[in-house]
C-alpha cells in the first residue's frame, strides 16, 4: 500500500510517499514558510531531481494541496490520482499518558490530542491542522497518529515522576514524557538487527543528536528512561534550548530582567543552548566547529559543554541499566558531525571504549566507530522516522 507520511510543524510540512510492500520511498519533500511570504515546496521523486517552486501557502490546507499536486503532477508526480494513496501517517509530538501506541485517528483521538496541546503548544496544534487538512482533501482515507511520546510510556514511575507534590501529577499530569520516541524506537530496533539479537536481550543507549536532542535508555526492549521531560526543554544542551538547569533561574532572571516567566522560558527555548553559549554566533554545529578551529573560545566552550552533557547522560543511563551493550549516535549531528562524536567518545574510556578514528570520518551511514577490542560498542545508525511512521500505519490499516 502507498502511505503518505506527514510531519507538520508550525510553518512547515515534511512528507514522504512510501510503498510499504517494498519500503521504497516514491517521493519526498518539504513545504516551507507556510503562512509567511515566500512560501515554497521542494519535491524529489524517486530517481529524479529535486524541484523547488514558490507557491502561495497561506495555511496547512494549502500546503497539503500543494503536496498532492506534486505527487500527482504529470511530470514530477509518482501517482496518477489520490485514489492511489491508501493511508496517511501523522507524526504527533505529544500524546500525554493516553497513548502508549499508535492509533487510527477518529474524533475521540483528535479530542484527546487537543486536550494535551498545552503540553506541546508549538507542535500539537500544527499536527492537528495537518490531520484536518488531510481529512478535508482525502475524505475516507484512513489516517494514523504516531506519537513522539509513545515509546517512552514504558518508563517506570521512579523515572518519570518529578520531586514535586504528587498532587501536581494527579491534577495536571506533570511528569517526564520524553520525545523523539519514533527515532529512539527505530534506531534501537535497527541496532539489535545489526547485532543479530533481539532488542529484548540488549541494553542500548540511543543518542538522538540534532538541533533538538535527547538520550534514551532501552533495556529489555523497553525505554526505561529518557532525557527530555514534560516538554522538549529538559535534558541535553541543544541548538537553542538550555536543557537542564536550576529552576530558580527562571524567577531570578525574570526579576533581574523585568520579564515574565513566560518570556524567560521563551529565551530558554529559542535563544539558549549552543546558540546562547556561543554569544549568539550560531546554533549550527558546523558553524561552531569552524569558529572553534579559528580560535573562537566561546564557540569551543559551547561545544565542550554540549558534549559533556551528552556524556553525563550516557553515564547516568549506564547506571540506570546496570550496564550497556551498545551506544548509538543518530540524527543530524550524531550521524554527520565527526568532531562532536569524538568529543563525546573521549569521556567513555571507563566503558572500555576506544574510537576508530578512520571509521569516525564516515558520515550518514551505518558504521561502528569503536575499535574491535572495545568492551562497549559505539555505532552510528541513521534514523528514519518517516519509515517508522509508515510501518506503524501499515500495521494498523494494512
Amino acid at each position: 500500500m502507498n502511505i503518505l507520511v506527514i510531519n507538520c510543524g508550525s510553518s512547515s510540512l515534511k512528507y514522504q510517499l512510501i510503498d510499504s510492500a517494498n519500503e521504497k520511498v516514491l517521493a519526498k519533500g518539504l513545504c516551507e514558510r507556510i503562512g509567511i511570504d515566500g512560501s515554497c515546496i521542494s519535491h524529489t521523486p524517486a530517481g529524479g531531481s529535486k524541484v523547488k517552486e514558490e507557491i502561495p501557502m497561506p495555511d496547512h490546507v494549502a500546503a497539503v494541496n500543494a503536496v498532492i499536486s506534486k505527487l500527482t503532477d504529470a511530470t514530477v508526480g509518482v501517482v496518477k490520482s489520490l485514489e492511489e494513496i491508501d493511508a496517511v501517517g501523522h507524526r504527533i509530538v505529544h500524546g500525554g499518558e493516553k497513548f502508549a501506541t499508535s492509533v487510527v485517528i477518529d474524533d475521540e483521538v483528535i479530542a484527546a490530542i487537543e486536550e494535551v496541546s498545552d503540553l506541546a503548544p508549538l507542535h500539537n496544534p500544527a499536527n492537528l491542522i495537518g490531520i484536518r487538512s488531510c481529512q478535508k482533501l482525502m475524505p475516507g482515507v484512513p489516517q494514523v497518529a504516531v506519537f513522539d511520546t509513545a515509546f517512552h510510556q514504558t518508563m517506570p514511575k521512579k523515572a518519570y515522576l518529578y520531586g514535586l507534590p504528587y498532587e501536581y501529577y494527579e491534577k495536571y499530569k506533570v511528569r517526564r514524557y520524553g520525545f523523539h520516541g519514533t527515532s529512539h524506537d527505530y534506531v534501537s530496533n535497527r541496532i539489535a538487527e545489526i547485532f543479530g539479537q533481539k532488542r529484548e536481550d540488549m541494553k542500548i543507549i540511543v543518542c538522538h543528536l540534532g538541533n533538538g536532542a535527547s538520550v534514551s535508555a532501552v533495556d529489555g526492549g523497553k525505554c526505561v528512561d529518557t532525557s527530555m521531560g514534560l516538554t522538549p526543554l529538559e535534558g541535553l544542551i541543544m541548538g537553542t534550548r538550555s536543557g537542564d538547569m536550576d529552576p530558580a533561574i527562571i524567577g531570578f532572571l525574570a526579576q533581574k530582567e523585568g520579564k515574565s516567566a513566560e518570556e524567560i522560558i521563551n529565551i530558554c527555548n529559542k535563544k539558549s543552548g549552543v546558540l546562547g553559549l556561543s554569544g549568539g554566533l550560531s546554533s549550527d554545529f558546523r558553524d561552531l566547529g569552524n569558529a572553534a578551529e579559528e580560535g573562537n573560545e566561546m564557540a569551543a566552550t559551547a561545544l565542550e559543554a554540549w558534549s559533556y552533557r551528552v556524556a553525563k547522560y550516557i553515564g547516568a543511563y549506564v547506571a540506570a541499566m546496570n550496564g550497556v551493550d551498545v551506544i548509538v549516535f543518530t540524527a543530524g549531528v550524531g550521524e554527520n558531525n565527526v568532531t562532536a562524536r569524538a568529543q563525546v567518545m573521549g569521556y567513555l574510556g571507563y566503558l572500555g571504549v576506544t574510537m576508530n578514528e578512520d571509521a569516525n570520518t564516515i558520515r550518514g551511514e551505518e558504521v561502528e566507530i569503536s575499535t574491535e577490542d572495545s568492551t562497549t560498542k559505539v555505532w552510528v545508525v541513521p534514523t528514519d522516522e518517516e519509515m517508522a511512521i509508515a510501518r506503524a500505519t501499515e500495521s494498523l490499516v494494512g
